[in-house]
C-alpha cells in the first residue's frame, strides 16, 4: 500500500513476532494505556456510541450509550439493539436487503419509556470492520433530544395559546363597542323619560326600573370583559427581587374567610427563608389565587389544601395538595387547553393563563391527579442567581 503511514505502533505491531519478553510487556501496557485513553474520551462524550453488527448485537456501548437505552451494571455481554428498540431491525433489514453491496445509513427519532421517559435520535452508519470474517458491523450514535422536543412542543402550544388569546382578546374589544352604545342610548332615553314622566304616570315610573335594569346589566357585561381582557391580554412580568412565600401568605390570609365558609382546612408552609426569585408580585398573586381556587371548588366540606415548599440549587418550588374529587385521565390531558372546563360556568381558561404566566417567569406549572383522590399543583420558579443559562451558538 503504497504511500500508507504507519503510526510507530503499527510499525512495533508488524514486527511483532520478533519482540522478546521485555519488549511485548511493554507493548501490552502500551496498549492498555491508549486503550483506557480512548475508554476515557468516549465516555467523556454526552451522545452515546454503540458498535453493532448487522444481526443487533452490541459490541460496544460508551456510558452515555449504556445510561439512554437502558443497559444494565452487568454490561453489553448477549445484549441486541433490536430487544432495546424494537423497530430498528426492519429498518436496517430493509436497507440491506434492497441492496447488499450497499453502505446504509439509517437516522430515526424514537421514544424510550426505560429506563425513563426520553426522546431519542439515532444516526447509524457502517464502518471497515474485520474484512477477513466478512462480517458487517455499524456505528450507531445517540442523541438525547428529550429537552429538544419538550421546548419545541412548549413554544409550539404558547404560539397556539396566544392566537387564541388575542382572537378572544380581539372578540371582547368589539363587544366593548356596542356596549358602549347602548349605555349611551339608554342615557337618552332615562333623560327623554324624566321630562315625560308626569304625563306618563305609572307606566313611566315602571319603564324607569327597566332602563335601570338594562343600565346595570350593561354595566355587568362591561365589568366581566374589563376583567376577561386584563386576565389574558399578554403583558412582561415586571421582574423584582421577590419571596414567593410572603406573596403566598398573602392571598392565603385575604382567603380566610372563603376557607372558613366552605369549611376547607389549610395546611400551609410558608418559610421565610426560602431563596429569592424574579417575579411579577401582581401576576403570581393572581397565579396563587387561580390554583387554590380550584383546589377549594374541587373540595367537600371537610375537604384539606395542603401546601408544601422546597428548595434546591436550580428552582423553588410550590406544591398545592387537595382531597378533591381529582380529574379523569382524558380530562387531565386537556387541562391547559383553552376554553376546555371540568366545572359547570367555568371558563376553560383559569389554568392556561397560570401556564402563560409561569412561562413568562421562566417556571413551569406541573399537575398530577387520580380521579376521586385529589390533585398535586406544582409551581417551579428558577432561582434568581441560576437565571442565567448558556445558549448554543
Amino acid at each position: 500500500m503504497a504511500g500508507k503511514k504507519h503510526s510507530s505502533l503499527d510499525r512495533v505491531l508488524g514486527r511483532l513476532d520478533s519482540l522478546d519478553s521485555v519488549n511485548l510487556a511493554n507493548l501490552v501496557q502500551r496498549l492498555a494505556r491508549e486503550r483506557g485513553l480512548f475508554e476515557d474520551i468516549f465516555n467523556t462524550l454526552q451522545e452515546g456510541v454503540l458498535v453493532i453488527t448487522a444481526d443487533g448485537a452490541i459490541e460496544y456501548a460508551n456510558a452515555a450509550a449504556q445510561r439512554i437505552v437502558g443497559l444494565g451494571s452487568e454490561g453489553v455481554a448477549g445484549e441486541t439493539l433490536w430487544r432495546l428498540v424494537p423497530g430498528l431491525r426492519a429498518s436496517l433489514e430493509a436497507a440491506l436487503n434492497s441492496d447488499p453491496a450497499a453502505s446504509p445509513v439509517i437516522a430515526r427519532e424514537f421514544e424510550l419509556t426505560y429506563p425513563e421517559s426520553r426522546h431519542v435520535r439515532l444516526y447509524m452508519v457502517p464502518f471497515r470492520g474485520d474484512q477477513k470474517s466478512g462480517l458487517r458491523r455499524f456505528a450507531a450514535i445517540l442523541s438525547d433530544i428529550t429537552r429538544e422536543k419538550q421546548t419545541t412542543e412548549a413554544r409550539i402550544e404558547s404560539e397556539r395559546t396566544s392566537s387564541i388569546l388575542l382572537l378572544a382578546a380581539g372578540v371582547a374589544h368589539e363587544l366593548g363597542n356596542p356596549l358602549n352604545s347602548l349605555t349611551i342610548h339608554l342615557q337618552l332615553i332615562e333623560r327623554r323619560l324624566k321630562k315625560l314622566r308626569a304625563a306618563a304616570g305609572k307606566d313611566g315610573a315602571a319603564l324607569g326600573d327597566s332602563i335601570r335594569v338594562c343600565q346595570e346589566e350593561v354595566q355587568r357585561l362591561d365589568g366581566i370583559i374589563s376583567n376577561f381582557l386584563e386576565a389574558i391580554r399578554p403583558r412582561a412580568p415586571d421582574l423584582a427581587e421577590t419571596n414567593v412565600a410572603e406573596i403566598l401568605a398573602e392571598v392565603l390570609r385575604f382567603q380566610q374567610s372563603e376557607f372558613a365558609d366552605r369549611g376547607i382546612t389549610v395546611d400551609a408552609e410558608t418559610p421565610a427563608d426560602l431563596p429569592i426569585v424574579m417575579a411579577d408580585r401582581n401576576q403570581l398573586k393572581q397565579v396563587f389565587f387561580n390554583i387554590t381556587k380550584n383546589a377549594v371548588e374541587a373540595m367537600q366540606p371537610g375537604g384539606l389544601l395542603r401546601i408544601r415548599t422546597r428548595a434546591d440549587d436550580d428552582n423553588v418550588y410550590l406544591l398545592f395538595g387537595d382531597s378533591g374529587v381529582g380529574f379523569k385521565p382524558e380530562d387531565l390531558a386537556r387541562l391547559f387547553e383553552p376554553y376546555h372546563t371540568t366545572k359547570p360556568g367555568g371558563t376553560g381558561l383559569g389554568l392556561m393563563i397560570v401556564q402563560r404566566i409561569m412561562r413568562a417567569h421562566g417556571g413551569q406549572i406541573g399537575v398530577e391527579s387520580k380521579e376521586g383522590r385529589g390533585t398535586v399543583v406544582t409551581l417551579q420558579f428558577p432561582r434568581k442567581d441560576r437565571r442565567v443559562r448558556m445558549l448554543k451558538n
